[in-house]
């Protein structure tokens, strides 16, 4: 059920050399790459890991196999149960998740949050399957920021025809909600759900969504200066990453 920040086709000169003179070293999917170096700095050999939303495997900075005990996966798709970046994938949703009580260390979810219709219902029920002390890393669009304020006014068929002149499918494109999408929903939903915020950050780098042309590359890029010239204008980055702890103990 996941979407992603993904590089779109190179269309024409003009953003060719934007691409290499403005933003030489970005990678292609450089906000999976900051959840993923989240993630490792997190995971431990012994840990036990559950991807939410974790698909068909198409992200590889969400392959994080190897690097625990037992990687776990769970989406509405059925791709999932053969998801390459899983030691074990079931069918299901985030409302209930097919796993018993304090079943992992470690919690992922990779732009999941925009498309929950109940996100106090999915909070809970990952609150559940962690483990005591039990970590919980989500990476989502922030809602203050013009991707998701044009997502919201446009619908779906829109998104599909945007997603697919960015190289995407249109059977991986999903409706989204954003009804987590801010620090302050996040934190009042995790503490309803008895999880800790730990720390949230925003980013912004190479404009994706606007790499069309020349035009629109330019808006993005003024736009990325603009937000990455003062740290009072974080909360307008594009890519909002958490981190929220289940307590090792509870009253």
């Amino acid at each position: 059920m996941t979407t992603h920040v993904l590089t779109p086709p190179i269309r024409g000169r003009a953003v060719r050399w934007m691409d290499a003179h403005l933003y030489p070293d970005v990678p292609s999917r450089w906000d999976d790459q900051l959840l993923r170096e989240q993630v490792l700095a997190l995971l431990r050999p012994e840990h036990t890991l559950l991807d939410l939303g974790a698909g068909a495997g198409i992200v590889p900075e969400t392959n994080f196999r190897g690097r625990a005990k037992h990687v776990c996966g769970v989406d509405p798709d059925p791709r999932v149960a053969t998801n390459p970046h899983l030691d074990e994938g079931r069918v299901g949703v985030g409302e209930s998740i097919p796993w018993p009580d304090a079943s992992f260390d470690v919690v992922v979810a990779d732009n999941v949050l925009e498309h929950l219709e109940h996100p106090a219902e999915v909070f809970r029920e990952v609150a559940r399957v962690l483990k005591p002390g039990g970590t919980f890393v989500a990476k989502t669009p922030n809602l203050i920021h013009y991707m998701p304020t044009v997502a919201r006014l446009t619908p779906l068929a829109f998104h599909r025809f945007v997603n697919r002149l960015r190289g995407r499918a249109s059977v991986d494109t999903f409706p989204t909600r954003y009804r987590a999408n801010t620090v302050s929903a996040l934190r009042r939903i995790a503490a309803e759900a008895g999880l800790e915020l730990a720390s949230t950050r925003h980013h912004e780098r190479r404009p994706e969504y606007l790499r069309f042309n020349g035009l629109t590359y330019v808006a993005g890029w003024l736009y990325e200066r603009a937000v990455n010239s003062a740290d009072v204008l974080e909360p307008f980055r594009i890519v909002l990453v958490a981190v929220m702890r289940k307590p090792e103990h509870t009253v």
